[in-house]
């Protein structure tokens, strides 16, 4: 059973509330009091729907709230019929509200099978949205029930959102052949109470299940994996290569450039999850031409700005299966830069670091990595040591950007100014983080590499060691040189393997 705190509306408050099958009406107009304030205490329907199962919550936010309180105002003076809803937020309330019965549903312990909401719970929820906004009521003089239109425009995103089903064609799929479930949309007999569908044409495009998350579910991580899990396990049951798929994914990207405006990591991750195939056939395509690829790729999924989301392609591209990927990432990435402090002075490109503090002794890292596993290429006479390649330290009088624009190399960069740091990617800046994170920054550089970015020749050992030591992303033989093989053999006797 889900209760109220774990599925919130994005107004962050929940109530924990029980309901019956009389809920009492939300006519009643606010009272005043002797000051002449308007009271807010007043019969407020419930925001729980109970059903035999599962319990579903009402959708609500600050916006609503503030439409429905002046509702009851201008009820108050006999005026409510000039208060409606617009349509941007009636179509956020049938949006989020079929949403949230779906990812109720998908969350249910008790659930056996994959289902949607049946018409049973879709006009129960209905009814109780038009108590609890009673300005969705409809007109007097067409249906003889006041929920029938917000019942259609419920009934039709769900149309939206269920998932096509193919059946199988005369000649099977070669390979493990996928279990399928046939879903029954109608799990119920047709209504003879005017219920039937009509067209809604309420930015319906997105046509996947987003899970929101908000600060009052953030209380609760282990059901919100629970969730995304489960809506996971049914994207992989009914992927496919087919032409539908295609246009799935495109329904998907359509769904992440909305979704964006409004952050929810949760959601952005689970949409550049289903969209996994789609995007890397763009990034890995020979259209885009190497010095536009990063722009183009950024333009494309501004997403990718979010370092966050940069990691997590990481771990799809090399170990999709691993939820762990990233932390095992950062594990071994600690343990190479110990062995790699010892390394450096045995080879003598480093001093030991004795009054180092944190950021210091990053600096002093990257700048002498490129030292410890060389390259047969120098690097562009303008751009100096091959450490700026990788790192440069800003001076007090230096503008980033004009640093930019005369940089000769177009890979991504660390900038490093005195309160924080940037990666940019040729004349762009991409993502900032603190300065005390900058040890991490190797791996924010091996992430943006991996969207298909070519490695520069002054630093291309260092690079394909660190993918190979630390991502454990595997280098095909025909593109190791005989630095990184000579490199290798190096590293592998000192430590011992």
């Amino acid at each position: 059973m889900i209760h109220p705190e774990e599925q919130a509306s994005n107004s962050g408050h929940p109530q924990s509330l029980s309901d019956g099958s009389s809920a009492s009406p939300s006519n009643e107009p606010p009272q005043t009091n002797l000051h002449g304030a308007t009271s807010l205490k007043r019969a407020t329907p419930k925001k729980v729907l109970q059903l035999p199962s599962p319990e579903y919550v009402i959708y609500t936010d600050n916006e609503l709230e503030q439409v429905r309180k002046h509702y009851f105002e201008m009820k108050n003076i006999g005026r409510e019929g000039g208060c409606t809803l617009s349509k941007e937020l009636r179509c956020r309330l049938v949006r989020n509200t079929m949403t949230n019965m779906v990812s109720i549903l998908r969350a249910t312990v008790e659930a056996e099978d994959v289902r949607y909401p049946s018409k049973e719970e879709i006009t129960a929820m209905a009814k109780r949205l038009v108590e609890y906004y009673p300005m969705l009521q409809d007109k007097p003089g067409g249906s003889k029930h006041s929920w029938v239109t917000l019942f259609r425009q419920l009934y039709k995103r769900l149309q939206n959102i269920r998932s096509p089903q193919r059946t199988q064609g005369p000649t099977p799929e070669r390979g493990r052949r996928r279990k399928r479930r046939r879903i029954d949309f109608g799990t119920s007999s047709e209504q003879g109470d005017g219920t039937s569908t009509e067209e809604y044409d309420a930015d319906s495009s997105a046509s996947t299940v987003i899970l929101d998350a908000s600060p009052a579910r953030s209380s609760t991580p282990e059901r919100v994996t629970a969730k995304l899990q489960n809506l996971s396990d049914r994207i992989d049951e009914n992927r496919s290569t087919d032409q539908d798929s295609q246009q799935a994914q495109a329904r998907h990207y359509r769904t992440l450039q909305e979704v964006y405006k409004r952050p929810n990591k949760d959601a952005v991750a689970q949409l550049l999850d289903l969209e996994f195939e789609a995007r890397r056939a763009f990034i890995d395509s020979d259209t885009l031409k190497d010095q536009d690829r990063p722009a183009k790729i950024i333009e494309a999924y501004p997403c990718f700005k979010d370092l966050n989301h940069v990691l997590g392609e990481l771990c799809r591209i090399v170990s999709k299966d691993n939820t762990a990927y990233i932390k095992e990432v950062k594990e071994r990435w600690d343990t190479f830069q110990s062995q790699a402090i010892f390394y450096g002075i045995m080879k003598k490109v480093m001093k030991p670091p004795v009054t180092l503090n944190t950021e210091e002794r990053a600096i002093n890292m990257l700048k002498s990595l490129p030292a410890m596993f060389p390259s047969a290429v120098a690097p562009p006479k303008k751009l100096g040591r091959e450490s700026e390649a990788l790192l440069h330290v800003l001076m007090p009088s230096e503008d980033p950007n004009t640093y930019l624009q005369r940089r000769p190399l177009s890979c991504p960069v660390l900038i490093v100014d005195k309160e924080n740091c940037m990666v940019a990617i040729g004349t762009t800046p991409v993502a900032t983080f603190p300065k005390n994170h900058l040890h991490e920054g190797a791996l924010y550089l091996m992430a943006y590499y991996a969207l298909h970015l070519t490695y520069p020749k002054c630093i291309a050992t260092l690079l394909s060691v660190l993918q190979t030591e630390v991502l454990q992303d595997e280098i095909h033989e025909r593109d190791t040189t005989s630095s990184y093989r000579k490199a290798m053999a190096e590293w592998k006797k000192f430590i011992g393997e």
